[in-house]
Protein backbone atom coordinates (compact mmCIF):
# COMPACT_ATOMS: atom_id res chain seq x y z
CA UNK A 1 0.00 0.00 0.00
CA UNK A 2 1.46 3.33 -1.02
CA UNK A 3 1.48 6.31 1.33
CA UNK A 4 1.33 10.00 0.70
CA UNK A 5 4.70 11.41 1.50
CA UNK A 6 3.04 14.70 2.53
CA UNK A 7 0.89 13.08 5.14
CA UNK A 8 1.57 11.02 8.18
CA UNK A 9 -0.68 8.54 9.94
CA UNK A 10 -1.70 10.31 13.08
CA UNK A 11 -2.06 7.13 15.01
CA UNK A 12 1.42 5.90 14.01
CA UNK A 13 3.38 9.13 14.22
CA UNK A 14 1.53 10.56 17.32
CA UNK A 15 -0.23 7.85 19.22
CA UNK A 16 -1.49 10.31 21.86
CA UNK A 17 -3.12 12.44 19.21
CA UNK A 18 -1.09 15.50 20.17
CA UNK A 19 2.32 16.99 19.46
CA UNK A 20 4.47 19.74 20.62
CA UNK A 21 4.00 21.76 17.50
CA UNK A 22 0.64 20.41 16.45
CA UNK A 23 -2.92 21.49 17.26
CA UNK A 24 -3.88 19.75 20.49
CA UNK A 25 -6.89 17.52 20.58
CA UNK A 26 -7.56 17.64 16.79
CA UNK A 27 -7.65 14.93 14.20
CA UNK A 28 -6.21 15.35 10.77
CA UNK A 29 -2.95 16.56 9.43
CA UNK A 30 -0.59 18.35 11.78
CA UNK A 31 -0.07 21.96 10.91
CA UNK A 32 3.35 23.09 11.94
CA UNK A 33 3.53 26.24 14.19
CA UNK A 34 6.21 28.70 14.54
CA UNK A 35 7.81 29.22 17.89
CA UNK A 36 5.91 32.48 18.35
CA UNK A 37 2.65 30.80 17.59
CA UNK A 38 3.35 28.03 20.02
CA UNK A 39 4.04 30.52 22.81
CA UNK A 40 0.87 32.55 22.12
CA UNK A 41 -1.82 31.90 24.83
CA UNK A 42 -4.90 30.08 23.75
CA UNK A 43 -8.41 31.58 24.11
CA UNK A 44 -10.21 31.08 27.49
CA UNK A 45 -13.80 30.27 28.35
CA UNK A 46 -16.12 32.24 26.10
CA UNK A 47 -18.33 34.89 27.80
CA UNK A 48 -21.97 34.02 28.60
CA UNK A 49 -24.54 34.84 26.11
CA UNK A 50 -26.62 38.03 26.52
CA UNK A 51 -29.68 38.06 28.93
CA UNK A 52 -32.91 37.08 27.42
CA UNK A 53 -35.34 39.73 26.41
CA UNK A 54 -37.84 38.50 29.08
CA UNK A 55 -35.35 38.98 31.92
CA UNK A 56 -34.85 42.57 30.83
CA UNK A 57 -38.65 43.30 30.90
CA UNK A 58 -39.82 46.38 32.90
CA UNK A 59 -42.55 44.29 34.56
CA UNK A 60 -40.00 41.85 35.91
CA UNK A 61 -37.83 44.70 37.16
CA UNK A 62 -40.82 46.32 38.89
CA UNK A 63 -41.91 43.05 40.46
CA UNK A 64 -38.43 42.47 41.81
CA UNK A 65 -38.37 45.99 43.29
CA UNK A 66 -41.87 45.63 44.72
CA UNK A 67 -41.03 42.31 46.37
CA UNK A 68 -37.90 43.82 47.88
CA UNK A 69 -39.89 46.76 49.25
CA UNK A 70 -42.53 44.45 50.72
CA UNK A 71 -39.86 42.50 52.52
CA UNK A 72 -38.32 45.72 53.85
CA UNK A 73 -41.71 47.04 54.99
CA UNK A 74 -42.53 43.75 56.75
CA UNK A 75 -39.17 43.78 58.50
CA UNK A 76 -39.54 47.46 59.47
CA UNK A 77 -43.12 46.92 60.67
CA UNK A 78 -42.08 43.94 62.71
CA UNK A 79 -39.28 45.92 64.29
CA UNK A 80 -41.59 48.88 64.97
CA UNK A 81 -44.23 46.58 66.48
CA UNK A 82 -41.68 44.91 68.72
CA UNK A 83 -40.18 48.12 70.04
CA UNK A 84 -43.64 49.72 70.30
CA UNK A 85 -44.92 46.87 72.44
CA UNK A 86 -41.81 47.10 74.57
CA UNK A 87 -42.48 50.81 75.12
CA UNK A 88 -46.16 50.06 75.84
CA UNK A 89 -45.37 47.76 78.77
CA UNK A 90 -42.20 49.31 80.16
CA UNK A 91 -42.33 51.60 83.27
CA UNK A 92 -43.62 55.10 82.56
CA UNK A 93 -41.86 58.45 83.01
CA UNK A 94 -43.85 59.73 86.02
CA UNK A 95 -41.86 59.33 89.24
CA UNK A 96 -44.68 60.55 91.53
CA UNK A 97 -47.87 59.54 89.76
CA UNK A 98 -50.91 61.79 89.61
CA UNK A 99 -54.67 61.86 89.27
CA UNK A 100 -56.17 62.00 85.79
CA UNK A 101 -59.70 62.96 84.83
CA UNK A 102 -61.50 61.49 81.81
CA UNK A 103 -64.62 63.41 80.96
CA UNK A 104 -67.55 61.63 79.31
CA UNK A 105 -67.27 61.15 75.54
CA UNK A 106 -63.52 61.82 75.46
CA UNK A 107 -61.73 60.01 72.61
CA UNK A 108 -58.56 57.91 72.86
CA UNK A 109 -56.50 60.45 70.92
CA UNK A 110 -57.38 63.30 73.27
CA UNK A 111 -56.72 61.07 76.30
CA UNK A 112 -53.33 60.07 74.90
CA UNK A 113 -52.37 63.68 74.13
CA UNK A 114 -53.28 64.80 77.67
CA UNK A 115 -51.31 61.96 79.22
CA UNK A 116 -48.23 62.89 77.20
CA UNK A 117 -48.55 66.61 78.00
CA UNK A 118 -48.63 65.76 81.70
CA UNK A 119 -45.61 63.43 81.33
CA UNK A 120 -47.60 60.40 82.47
CA UNK A 121 -46.65 58.53 79.28
CA UNK A 122 -43.69 58.91 76.92
CA UNK A 123 -45.45 58.74 73.54
CA UNK A 124 -49.11 59.45 72.78
CA UNK A 125 -48.95 57.57 69.48
CA UNK A 126 -47.80 54.35 71.12
CA UNK A 127 -50.51 54.62 73.76
CA UNK A 128 -53.18 55.26 71.13
CA UNK A 129 -52.02 52.39 68.91
CA UNK A 130 -51.66 50.07 71.90
CA UNK A 131 -55.22 50.77 73.03
CA UNK A 132 -56.56 50.17 69.52
CA UNK A 133 -54.44 47.07 68.95
CA UNK A 134 -55.84 45.46 72.12
CA UNK A 135 -59.42 46.29 71.11
CA UNK A 136 -60.02 48.70 74.01
CA UNK A 137 -60.65 51.90 72.09
CA UNK A 138 -64.27 52.09 73.30
CA UNK A 139 -63.64 50.43 76.68
CA UNK A 140 -62.06 53.38 78.53
CA UNK A 141 -64.50 54.74 81.12
CA UNK A 142 -65.04 58.31 82.28
CA UNK A 143 -63.90 59.15 85.81
CA UNK A 144 -61.00 60.37 87.91
CA UNK A 145 -58.14 57.92 88.30
CA UNK A 146 -55.10 57.69 90.57
CA UNK A 147 -52.12 56.77 88.37
CA UNK A 148 -49.31 55.12 90.31
CA UNK A 149 -45.66 56.17 89.95
CA UNK A 150 -43.90 54.58 86.95
CA UNK A 151 -47.17 53.12 85.67
CA UNK A 152 -46.75 51.69 82.16
CA UNK A 153 -49.07 52.57 79.30
CA UNK A 154 -50.69 49.15 79.63
CA UNK A 155 -51.19 49.74 83.37
CA UNK A 156 -52.88 53.05 82.63
CA UNK A 157 -55.05 51.51 79.91
CA UNK A 158 -56.13 48.71 82.25
CA UNK A 159 -56.92 51.26 84.98
CA UNK A 160 -59.09 53.33 82.64
CA UNK A 161 -60.77 50.18 81.42
CA UNK A 162 -61.57 49.03 84.98
CA UNK A 163 -63.52 52.18 85.83
CA UNK A 164 -62.04 52.22 89.36
CA UNK A 165 -62.25 55.96 89.87
CA UNK A 166 -60.97 57.94 92.85
CA UNK A 167 -63.70 57.94 95.50
CA UNK A 168 -64.44 60.94 97.73
CA UNK A 169 -66.33 60.98 101.03
CA UNK A 170 -69.01 63.30 102.34
CA UNK A 171 -69.70 62.77 106.06
CA UNK A 172 -72.71 64.20 107.87
CA UNK A 173 -72.27 63.58 111.63
CA UNK A 174 -75.21 62.97 113.93
CA UNK A 175 -76.63 66.06 115.56
CA UNK A 176 -75.92 68.65 112.86
CA UNK A 177 -78.75 70.88 111.77
CA UNK A 178 -79.87 70.81 108.14
CA UNK A 179 -78.13 74.13 107.54
CA UNK A 180 -74.87 72.85 109.02
CA UNK A 181 -75.13 69.61 107.04
CA UNK A 182 -75.75 71.37 103.76
CA UNK A 183 -72.80 73.66 104.39
CA UNK A 184 -70.63 70.55 104.26
CA UNK A 185 -72.15 69.64 100.92
CA UNK A 186 -71.47 73.15 99.62
CA UNK A 187 -67.85 73.05 100.81
CA UNK A 188 -67.02 69.71 99.14
CA UNK A 189 -64.85 70.82 96.20
CA UNK A 190 -65.16 67.51 94.33
CA UNK A 191 -68.89 68.11 93.85
CA UNK A 192 -70.28 70.24 91.05
CA UNK A 193 -73.38 72.35 90.53
CA UNK A 194 -75.40 74.66 92.73
CA UNK A 195 -77.00 73.97 96.07
CA UNK A 196 -80.77 73.52 96.26
CA UNK A 197 -82.61 76.85 96.28
CA UNK A 198 -84.27 76.05 99.63
CA UNK A 199 -83.38 74.03 102.72
CA UNK A 200 -85.09 70.69 103.35
CA UNK A 201 -87.07 70.44 106.60
CA UNK A 202 -85.10 70.20 109.84
CA UNK A 203 -84.28 66.62 110.76
CA UNK A 204 -84.67 65.28 107.21
CA UNK A 205 -80.96 64.79 106.37
CA UNK A 206 -79.36 61.38 106.87
CA UNK A 207 -76.35 61.25 109.18
CA UNK A 208 -74.14 59.11 107.05
CA UNK A 209 -71.00 58.97 104.89
CA UNK A 210 -71.60 59.06 101.15
CA UNK A 211 -68.98 57.89 98.65
CA UNK A 212 -68.92 59.52 95.25
CA UNK A 213 -66.70 60.27 92.27
CA UNK A 214 -65.61 63.72 91.15
CA UNK A 215 -68.28 65.37 89.05
CA UNK A 216 -71.29 64.27 91.10
CA UNK A 217 -73.64 67.19 91.74
CA UNK A 218 -74.55 68.79 95.03
CA UNK A 219 -78.22 68.38 94.22
CA UNK A 220 -77.66 64.63 93.84
CA UNK A 221 -76.02 64.46 97.26
CA UNK A 222 -78.83 66.38 98.97
CA UNK A 223 -81.49 64.27 97.24
CA UNK A 224 -79.81 61.07 98.39
CA UNK A 225 -79.39 62.30 101.98
CA UNK A 226 -83.07 63.20 102.15
CA UNK A 227 -84.16 59.91 100.59
CA UNK A 228 -81.92 57.87 102.89
CA UNK A 229 -83.24 59.63 106.00
CA UNK A 230 -86.85 59.07 105.00
CA UNK A 231 -86.18 55.39 104.42
CA UNK A 232 -84.42 55.10 107.79
CA UNK A 233 -87.15 56.92 109.72
CA UNK A 234 -89.91 54.84 108.12
CA UNK A 235 -88.04 51.64 108.88
CA UNK A 236 -87.39 52.44 112.57
CA UNK A 237 -90.90 53.86 113.07
CA UNK A 238 -92.39 50.64 111.71
CA UNK A 239 -90.54 48.67 114.42
CA UNK A 240 -91.45 50.94 117.36
CA UNK A 241 -92.74 49.64 120.68
CA UNK A 242 -96.50 49.02 120.50
CA UNK A 243 -97.21 51.22 123.55
CA UNK A 244 -94.97 54.12 122.47
CA UNK A 245 -96.72 57.36 123.57
CA UNK A 246 -95.78 59.35 120.45
CA UNK A 247 -98.58 60.65 118.25
CA UNK A 248 -96.97 60.55 114.81
CA UNK A 249 -93.73 60.15 112.90
CA UNK A 250 -93.02 63.90 112.96
CA UNK A 251 -93.11 63.99 116.78
CA UNK A 252 -91.00 60.82 116.75
CA UNK A 253 -88.22 62.54 114.74
CA UNK A 254 -88.46 65.68 116.88
CA UNK A 255 -87.96 63.77 120.12
CA UNK A 256 -85.14 61.72 118.56
CA UNK A 257 -83.37 64.96 117.62
CA UNK A 258 -83.52 66.12 121.26
CA UNK A 259 -82.11 62.80 122.46
CA UNK A 260 -79.39 63.09 119.82
CA UNK A 261 -78.32 66.49 121.17
CA UNK A 262 -78.54 65.49 124.84
CA UNK A 263 -76.11 62.57 124.78
CA UNK A 264 -73.61 60.94 122.48
CA UNK A 265 -73.22 57.81 124.58
CA UNK A 266 -74.80 54.69 123.16
CA UNK A 267 -75.44 53.20 126.60
CA UNK A 268 -77.52 56.21 127.66
CA UNK A 269 -79.70 57.05 124.66
CA UNK A 270 -82.63 54.74 125.41
CA UNK A 271 -82.65 55.87 129.07
CA UNK A 272 -82.57 59.57 128.11
CA UNK A 273 -85.43 58.87 125.70
CA UNK A 274 -87.35 57.21 128.53
CA UNK A 275 -86.93 60.29 130.75
CA UNK A 276 -88.45 62.58 128.13
CA UNK A 277 -91.27 60.17 127.34
CA UNK A 278 -92.06 59.81 131.05
CA UNK A 279 -92.14 63.59 131.46
CA UNK A 280 -94.43 63.99 128.43
CA UNK A 281 -96.77 61.34 129.85
CA UNK A 282 -96.98 63.27 133.15
CA UNK A 283 -97.45 66.67 131.47
CA UNK A 284 -94.05 67.93 132.66
CA UNK A 285 -91.95 70.31 130.63
CA UNK A 286 -88.98 68.69 128.92
CA UNK A 287 -86.58 71.46 130.00
CA UNK A 288 -83.86 70.46 127.54
CA UNK A 289 -80.98 72.89 127.09
CA UNK A 290 -80.43 72.04 123.37
CA UNK A 291 -83.96 73.26 122.58
CA UNK A 292 -83.08 76.63 124.13
CA UNK A 293 -80.01 76.86 121.91
CA UNK A 294 -82.00 76.08 118.75
CA UNK A 295 -84.62 78.66 119.70
CA UNK A 296 -81.90 81.30 120.10
CA UNK A 297 -79.59 80.50 117.18
CA UNK A 298 -81.62 78.36 114.82
CA UNK A 299 -79.92 76.15 112.23
CA UNK A 300 -76.62 78.02 112.42
CA UNK A 301 -75.95 76.65 115.88
CA UNK A 302 -74.55 78.23 119.01
CA UNK A 303 -71.07 79.76 118.78
CA UNK A 304 -68.56 77.50 120.52
CA UNK A 305 -67.51 80.20 123.00
CA UNK A 306 -71.06 81.14 123.97
CA UNK A 307 -72.29 79.49 127.22
CA UNK A 308 -75.94 79.06 128.15
CA UNK A 309 -76.96 81.74 130.63
CA UNK A 310 -79.64 81.51 133.28
CA UNK A 311 -81.39 84.37 131.52
CA UNK A 312 -81.64 82.26 128.35
CA UNK A 313 -84.04 79.95 130.14
CA UNK A 314 -86.53 82.81 130.42
CA UNK A 315 -86.43 83.87 126.77
CA UNK A 316 -89.68 83.06 125.05
CA UNK A 317 -89.19 81.09 121.83
CA UNK A 318 -91.27 78.30 120.24
CA UNK A 319 -88.39 75.93 121.06
CA UNK A 320 -87.74 76.85 124.71
CA UNK A 321 -88.92 73.71 126.48
CA UNK A 322 -88.41 75.47 129.81
CA UNK A 323 -91.30 77.71 128.76
CA UNK A 324 -93.51 75.55 126.53
CA UNK A 325 -95.18 72.26 127.29
CA UNK A 326 -94.75 69.27 125.03
CA UNK A 327 -92.44 69.04 122.03
CA UNK A 328 -91.09 71.96 120.02
CA UNK A 329 -92.66 72.54 116.59
CA UNK A 330 -89.86 70.87 114.60
CA UNK A 331 -86.76 68.78 115.18
CA UNK A 332 -83.70 70.67 116.38
CA UNK A 333 -81.12 68.55 114.50
CA UNK A 334 -80.75 65.50 112.28
CA UNK A 335 -81.00 62.38 114.45
CA UNK A 336 -79.02 59.27 113.60
CA UNK A 337 -80.18 55.67 113.67
CA UNK A 338 -79.17 55.12 117.31
CA UNK A 339 -81.21 58.07 118.58
CA UNK A 340 -84.23 57.05 116.48
CA UNK A 341 -84.07 53.49 117.76
CA UNK A 342 -83.70 54.73 121.35
CA UNK A 343 -86.97 56.67 121.07
CA UNK A 344 -88.74 53.87 119.20
CA UNK A 345 -87.80 51.37 121.93
CA UNK A 346 -86.95 53.29 125.12
CA UNK A 347 -85.79 51.80 128.40
CA UNK A 348 -88.39 50.67 130.92
CA UNK A 349 -87.74 53.06 133.79
CA UNK A 350 -89.45 55.53 136.11
CA UNK A 351 -86.67 58.12 135.71
CA UNK A 352 -87.80 61.73 135.33
CA UNK A 353 -84.49 63.55 135.72
CA UNK A 354 -80.86 63.37 134.66
CA UNK A 355 -77.85 65.60 135.12
CA UNK A 356 -74.22 65.46 134.01
CA UNK A 357 -71.87 63.40 136.13
CA UNK A 358 -68.76 65.38 135.19
CA UNK A 359 -67.19 62.46 133.32
CA UNK A 360 -69.03 62.65 130.01
CA UNK A 361 -72.10 60.76 131.15
CA UNK A 362 -75.21 61.37 133.24
CA UNK A 363 -76.82 60.25 136.47
CA UNK A 364 -80.55 59.58 136.50
CA UNK A 365 -83.20 59.97 139.17
CA UNK A 366 -86.88 59.08 139.57
CA UNK A 367 -87.58 61.71 142.27
CA UNK A 368 -86.83 65.39 142.58
CA UNK A 369 -85.11 64.86 145.94
CA UNK A 370 -82.67 62.36 144.47
CA UNK A 371 -82.15 64.59 141.49
CA UNK A 372 -81.31 67.61 143.63
CA UNK A 373 -78.66 65.57 145.41
CA UNK A 374 -77.17 64.63 142.02
CA UNK A 375 -77.19 68.29 140.99
CA UNK A 376 -75.43 69.30 144.21
CA UNK A 377 -72.72 66.72 143.64
CA UNK A 378 -72.28 67.92 140.06
CA UNK A 379 -71.96 71.56 141.14
CA UNK A 380 -69.44 70.64 143.81
CA UNK A 381 -67.42 68.82 141.17
CA UNK A 382 -67.64 71.85 138.90
CA UNK A 383 -66.36 74.13 141.67
CA UNK A 384 -63.51 71.76 142.49
CA UNK A 385 -62.46 71.62 138.85
CA UNK A 386 -62.69 75.41 138.56
CA UNK A 387 -60.55 75.92 141.68
CA UNK A 388 -57.94 73.50 140.35
CA UNK A 389 -57.86 75.32 137.03
CA UNK A 390 -57.52 78.67 138.77
CA UNK A 391 -54.69 77.39 140.93
CA UNK A 392 -52.89 76.03 137.88
CA UNK A 393 -53.20 79.40 136.17
CA UNK A 394 -51.93 81.33 139.20
CA UNK A 395 -55.26 82.85 140.27
CA UNK A 396 -56.25 82.83 143.94
CA UNK A 397 -59.98 82.19 143.34
CA UNK A 398 -61.97 80.73 140.48
CA UNK A 399 -63.83 83.22 138.26
CA UNK A 400 -67.55 83.48 138.86
CA UNK A 401 -69.88 81.84 136.38
CA UNK A 402 -71.33 84.49 134.04
CA UNK A 403 -74.97 85.46 134.61
CA UNK A 404 -75.85 82.31 136.51
CA UNK A 405 -74.62 79.76 133.96
CA UNK A 406 -77.33 77.17 133.51
CA UNK A 407 -74.97 74.23 133.14
CA UNK A 408 -76.08 71.51 135.52
CA UNK A 409 -79.12 73.59 136.42
CA UNK A 410 -82.21 72.18 138.10
CA UNK A 411 -84.21 75.01 136.62
CA UNK A 412 -87.92 75.47 137.07
CA UNK A 413 -89.98 76.87 139.87
CA UNK A 414 -92.36 73.94 139.86
CA UNK A 415 -89.81 71.27 140.64
CA UNK A 416 -90.09 69.56 137.28
CA UNK A 417 -86.74 70.57 135.89
CA UNK A 418 -83.14 69.68 136.24
CA UNK A 419 -81.59 68.23 133.12
CA UNK A 420 -78.00 68.18 132.10
CA UNK A 421 -75.99 71.19 131.16
CA UNK A 422 -73.43 69.50 128.96
CA UNK A 423 -75.77 69.10 125.99
CA UNK A 424 -74.15 68.72 122.60
CA UNK A 425 -73.50 72.08 121.06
Amino acid sequence: MSTNPGSTNPGAANPGGEGEFGRQGTKGPIVPKTAAEALRPEAGTPPPSKRSRASRSQVVVFLNFFLSMVILVVLASGAALYFGMQAFVEPGPSANGDTFMIKPNTGVQEIADQLERRSLISDARIFRLGVRATGNETALKAGEYAIKPRASMRDIMDLFKSGKSVMYSLTIPEGLTVEQALQRVADQEALTGDMPPSLPPEGSIATDTLRFTRGATRQQMVDKLVADQKKLVDDVWSHRAPDLPVANVDDFVTLASIVEKETGRSDERSRVAAVFLNRLAKGMRLQSDPTIIYGLFGGKGKPADRPIYQSDLDKQTPYNTYMIKGLPPTPIANPGRAALEAVANPSKTDDLYFVADGNGGHVFAATLEEHNQNVARYRALQKKQADAAAKASGQTTAPAAPDGNADGNDAGDNGDGGENGDAAQ
